[in-house]
C-alpha cells in the first residue's frame, strides 16, 4: 500500500520578493515558495550578494578605516565565506575558470568603486544593517523582509537604504522599483510608529539614486494592496491554481523546462497545510 506524501507546508508570510513573484507570475511564486525548487545561482546574483556582504562588514569598521582600499581588502574573505556557506556558490567557477573568476571579482571592485562615488561611509553611522523587519497586519499573517541599511538622523528622521548592483530603471518602471521600499516603510511605520522620511535606492551599475518621500496615504495604499495580494495568494492555494504568466522576465527563469507556458509540465502539487507559527 502506497503511503500518501506528507503535505507541503507554507507560511502565511509575505516579503517584497515573494510579493513581486506572485504579481509577475503566480506559478513562479508557487515554485519558489511552496515547491521550493532549487535555482542555480547566477554570477550577477552572487556578485550582488558579495558586494552587500562587503558593505555590511565595512560599516563594522571604525569610521576612518571605511575606505575603498579596505572594501577591496574584504572581498577575498567575504567571497570565501560565501563559497563555504553555499555549495552551489562554490561551484560557480571551476578550477579551469580562474580567469573568469578573476574578471568577475574585478567587476565587483567596479561596483564598490561606484559606491564610493555616491557616498562616503566614513561620515555615516547606520542604526542597522541587514535588519530583519516584520509586523502582523492580522493574526497569523506576517509582512516583512531584510532592509539593507537604516539611517537615523540626530533629529529622528529615518532613511531606508537599499543597494542594487544593477543599473537604475527606466522612469516608466520606477514605481515598480519603489514598491519594495514602500513595503519596508510600511513595516517600519507599523512597528516604530514613525513614517521614514526618505526611501533611497542606490544603483551601483550606473551610480544613480532613486529617492522617494513616502506619505501616510502612500503606505495605507501599500497595505491595502498587500492584503489584497495575500488574499489572491490564499485563493490560489485553495483552488490549487497557480497559472503561469508569460513575459519578458521568462528569459531569466530557471524553471522554463517545467512551465506549461513553454511546453513543460510542472510537478503535481501535493496537499498543502499552513506551517505552525511556533
Amino acid at each position: 500500500m502506497t503511503e500518501e506524501p506528507a503535505p507541503l507546508t507554507y507560511r502565511r508570510s509575505l516579503s517584497p520578493s515573494r510579493a513581486g513573484d506572485f504579481q509577475n507570475c503566480p506559478l513562479l511564486y508557487r515554485f519558489r515558495t511552496i515547491d521550493r525548487l532549487p535555482e542555480p545561482p547566477s554570477p550577477a546574483m552572487v556578485r550582488g550578494t558579495l558586494v552587500h556582504a562587503v558593505l555590511e562588514d565595512l560599516f563594522a569598521e571604525p569610521a576612518p578605516l571605511r575606505t575603498l582600499e579596505r572594501a577591496v581588502d574584504l572581498l577575498p574573505s567575504e567571497w570565501e565565506q560565501l563559497r563555504q556557506s553555499d555549495p552551489r556558490t562554490a561551484e560557480l567557477f571551476t578550477s579551469e575558470q580562474a580567469a573568469d573568476e578573476t574578471a568577475w571579482l574585478a567587476s565587483a571592485i567596479d561596483l564598490l568603486t561606484t559606491y564610493f562615488t555616491m557616498e562616503d561611509p566614513r561620515y555615516l553611522e547606520p542604526e542597522a544593517r541587514e535588519e530583519r523587519v516584520s509586523y502582523e497586519p492580522e493574526p497569523g499573517l506576517s509582512f516583512g523582509g531584510i532592509v539593507d541599511r537604516i539611517d537615523i538622523a540626530p533629529d529622528g528622521r529615518i532613511r531606508v537604504v537599499d543597494y542594487k548592483s544593477g543599473a537604475s530603471p527606466h522612469p516608466a518602471y520606477e514605481s515598480k522599483a519603489l514598491f519594495q521600499m514602500k513595503f519596508y516603510a510600511l513595516v517600519m511605520w507599523r512597528t516604530r510608529g514613525v513614517i521614514p522620511t526618505l526611501l533611497q535606492l542606490m544603483y551601483f551599475g550606473d551610480g544613480q539614486f532613486l529617492r522617494y518621500e513616502p506619505t501616510e496615504s502612500d503606505l495605507l495604499h501599500t497595505e491595502t494592496k498587500l492584503l489584497a495580494l495575500w488574499a489572491a495568494i490564499e485563493r490560489a492555494i485553495e483552488l490549487r491554481d497557480f497559472p503561469p504568466r508569460k513575459s519578458g522576465l521568462c528569459r531569466f527563469c530557471a524553471h522554463q523546462d517545467i512551465c506549461p507556458a513553454w511546453g513543460g509540465t510542472p510537478p503535481e502539487l501535493p496537499l498543502l497545510q499552513v506551517a505552525s507559527s511556533s
